[in-house]
């Protein structure tokens, strides 16, 4: 904690955020920004964010994906993380460790403009439906709706070509194309369209807890880390820091992440490699243990990946001059209704 309070120097006043003390002024504020909070350009341009953050990291760690995919689904043969790594270059090379790296783009890229697009407008839409009282109150479970909301319509995107991807990293060499033009028309033509929303079910198991954990835990994070590990002030802290911050708290994310979602992953992996089989016969034939193989290069990526999604949009509002509101305090009204403007 010594440390990452050490990463802040002594502040310096800013007389400009002592002038605009309110959550809602700071957020509505046109003056600075591209944008005002909540308009249709706000939106957009955060499912902008999305694009870059999901798109740009998922492609970076194809080759940790695929060894995780596979060691999911043929642990007999790759044994371990490294092995896995090992015997792919032996039998592939070293770009065979780059297979599904367009269809990982193109899916993922599609699944971060609406995760990230609809987190904001959904968390908008239902803290204006239930108060601002209530949103503070309430405001893990407003985090966590936001963002099952989200999802389910972000797996919808990314289905289609996280089918190709499995498919295309999974299945025996020689027994499936090896490139998004020859994949998708191949699965379009043995099982029609179903072929690409087979695993959506699964898809949403592993997703939607996924994104729940990452906005509520992300969120929850940054509040506590400003609250008690950060020596000054949000509206005190430079933009560089702002975005260790956000670092850091979505390492933190990241690693229950991975955890809460690891079952329903290797499920979907297994299900796009046999054809036919179903949700129940997925589980079955891979066992409780089964379901949990390849956890550890899971954590190491999705802690990862999840810590830099996150500082790359919050990267890109900053460089859009997007308004980024501090963390929630509570409302003046609701402060006087339990009599703490009295102590």
């Amino acid at each position: 904690m010594d440390r990452l309070c050490g990463l802040f120097p002594n502040p310096v006043k800013n007389m400009a955020a002592e002038q605009t003390p309110s959550r809602e002024l700071v957020a509505a504020s046109t003056e600075e920004y591209s944008c005002e909070f909540g308009s249709t350009k706000y939106f957009a341009l955060c499912a902008f964010g999305g694009v870059l953050s999901c798109g740009i990291t998922h492609t970076a760690v194809t080759p940790l994906d695929l060894v995780k995919c596979r060691l999911q689904v043929n642990k007999e043969y790759y044994k371990s993380l490294g092995n896995g790594f090992k015997v792919t270059v032996r039998d592939a090379g070293a770009k065979g460790l780059f297979l599904g790296w367009a269809p990982t783009a193109i899916g993922y890229s599609a699944q971060g403009l609406c995760k990230f697009g609809f987190y904001e407008v959904f968390k908008n839409v239902y803290g204006n439906a239930i108060g601002e009282e209530n949103a503070f109150l309430w405001r893990t479970s407003l985090y966590l709706a936001s963002s099952a909301s989200a999802e389910f319509f972000a797996d919808i995107a990314l289905s289609p070509m996280e089918s190709c991807k499995v498919r295309m990293q999974t299945s025996l060499p020689g027994t499936f194309p090896t490139t998004l033009r020859g994949a998708a028309p191949k699965i379009y033509a043995e099982e029609g369209i179903n072929g690409f929303y087979k695993s959506l079910g699964p898809l949403w198991g592993r997703q939607i807890p996924y994104t729940m954990m990452k906005f509520a835990c992300f969120e929850r994070t940054v509040e506590l880390l400003y609250a008690n590990v950060v020596p000054k002030p949000r509206a005190e802290c430079t933009k560089g820091e702002q975005l260790i911050v956000t670092f850091a708290a979505g390492y933190i994310a990241g690693v229950f992440c991975a955890i809460v979602s690891h079952p329903a992953d290797t499920i979907v992996s297994y299900m796009n490699k046999a054809k036919g089989s179903t949700v129940g016969s997925a589980a079955k034939a891979l066992g409780f243990g089964g379901m949990w193989a390849g956890l550890g290069p899971r954590i190491i990526m999705i802690g990862t990946l999840t810590a830099l999604q996150w500082f790359i949009y919050d990267g890109v509002k900053v460089q859009l001059r997007l308004p980024r509101p501090p963390p929630p305090e509570m409302p003046e009204s609701l402060k006087i209704k339990l009599g703490l403007t009295q102590q």
